[in-house]
């Protein structure tokens, strides 16, 4: 087998790839490029277990970042036990072909209690006080300790909320997939994994915050070109091939589309009151969305109204489709997780969780980064609200309260989301939108264009190393 290091450069683009990005630039002149045509929904959960188990959501069940489980009638985003994947793995096949196949997955999702040899994945710790303690979880248990001392604490602040892509006292700009980088060359030297998955955010947070076309990017994409451009050469010197892989293409956006508030106002939405703000009671709603970027997965208790709901959504602005039953299994997202109508939205739209008309109503979390908590995927978490002014003084001043033992709520978190400019999860129009996949030069990759699920053989016959078949 032929090592291999894939690395997952999240929101890269064909379109990207131009002179701000050199480094890049000549891995793809020296290799083969594919777009991908973008799994369904184009969100990093879905289109992850696309790649790595070949098959779509109707068959691995990974239809979003979170669901509605219709049992527990609770709302569950970014869990990751890899069990929720109901697929076989890359790495199953793997070593059945050769026992001593082994695989490292360095903050790719769904990293807890896979088959891999060796994973890394973000984990806070939770004290019983109601502390949130930063921190990673590693298997074997052994490499946290062990890679904390020598790569220092994992910069959590940056991974993801205002503080990602940035530069904060959590880190620069860059601190994360810089972090995540060094942690993949730690996995080689120490442990030489046959197949090294390695999982490079930092394209994703101000492609969101300001839009593909904003000038501000080009220094995101400067730092993650270097960041790339270090990991290739020093694979290289390791005799480790690399290949290059992306989730999604994030798109301009200036629509934000509330159904959850178009549900309520027809009355479907339960709403219950604690402590003087509102809830929405999954259980006794008759109609509720849950959103994930530009895909909104409507669940209905009560379906004598079917026909009205998907009618409600036909004719919601920003709506550019409604998937039903036959759609869904056309688009591979047939399984029993998914909602009974599947909402994309328009190009240039995305869909929020929100549901409260007065923003005095909102939940305390709303005001939060607490990607748990939410029932819906928020990216105003990237964002410190304006309204607040001085925005840093009022995150210091809850440090302070945090340090000093006082129960504190970090609140600093817009409620506008006509403040985020880009986002994903439908299949965007041009295909230099799109994902790619990029091999070195010695691998040629059979056409220009190719399905998510694709990316499951290439990523096979680089490891097999032989020329690729899709």
């Amino acid at each position: 087998m032929q090592r291999t290091a894939v690395l997952n450069v999240v929101g890269l683009t064909s379109g990207l790839i131009d002179d701000r990005m050199p480094r890049i630039r000549a891995f793809r002149r020296q290799g083969a490029l594919a777009n991908v045509r973008p799994a369904f929904p184009g969100v990093t959960c879905t289109a992850q277990s696309d790649y790595l188990t070949g098959r779509a959501a109707t068959d691995h069940g990974i239809v979003a970042n979170g669901w509605y489980n219709r049992e527990l009638s609770e709302v569950h985003f970014w869990k990751q036990p890899d069990q929720l994947v109901q697929s076989p793995k890359i790495w199953d096949e793997l070593r059945k072909l050769d026992p001593d196949f082994t695989c490292a997955k360095v903050f790719w999702w769904y990293n807890m209690y896979s088959k891999v040899d060796w994973s890394i994945t973000p984990r806070p710790m939770y004290p019983a006080d109601g502390r949130k303690v930063f921190d990673i979880y590693t298997w074997p248990y052994e490499i946290r300790p062990a890679i904390k001392r020598d790569l220092g604490e994992f910069p959590f602040p940056g991974f993801w909320g205002p503080a990602a892509g940035v530069d904060s006292p959590a880190g620069k700009a860059d601190c994360v997939s810089r972090w995540i980088a060094k942690a993949a060359m730690w996995i080689e030297e120490e442990h030489r994994p046959t197949l090294n998955l390695v999982y490079l955010p930092h394209l994703d947070y101000n492609l969101q915050r300001f839009g593909p076309d904003d000038p501000r990017i080009t220094k995101d994409l400067t730092e993650i070109d270097e960041i790339v451009g270090e990991l290739v050469a020093f694979f290289g010197r390791q005799g480790v091939q690399v290949m290059l892989l992306s989730e999604y293409g994030i798109t301009a956006v200036d629509t934000p589309v509330h159904l959850n508030r178009v549900f309520r106002r027809k009355g479907w939405l339960t709403i219950k009151e604690e402590l003087d703000r509102e809830l929405i009671d999954f259980g006794a709603s008759k109609v509720f969305a849950v959103a994930d970027h530009q895909v909104a997965h409507v669940y209905l208790n009560d379906r004598s109204l079917r026909k009205a709901v998907l009618a409600v959504l036909k004719e919601t602005p920003g709506v550019a489709r409604v998937l039903a039953d036959t759609e869904k299994t056309d688009a591979g997202i047939s399984h029993g997780r998914a909602g009974d109508f599947v909402a994309v939205a328009a190009e240039n739209a995305w869909f929020t969780y929100h549901y409260w008309e007065d923003d005095r109503r909102a939940p305390d979390f709303a005001r939060t980064v607490d990607i748990h908590r939410k029932p819906g995927y928020d990216p105003c978490e990237l964002f410190i609200d304006p309204k607040l002014g001085s925005g840093k003084a009022r995150i210091a001043w809850r440090l302070l309260q945090k340090k000093l033992g006082f129960r504190m709520l970090m609140d600093v978190v817009p409620l506008d989301a006509n403040l985020v400019k880009g986002s994903h999860g439908a299949c965007p129009v041009s295909t230099e939108d799109w994902p790619v996949v990029i091999s070195q030069k010695h691998f040629r990759i059979p056409g220009n264009e190719i399905r998510s699920t694709d990316v499951y053989n290439i990523i096979r016959d680089h490891v097999l190393g032989t020329k690729g078949s899709v």
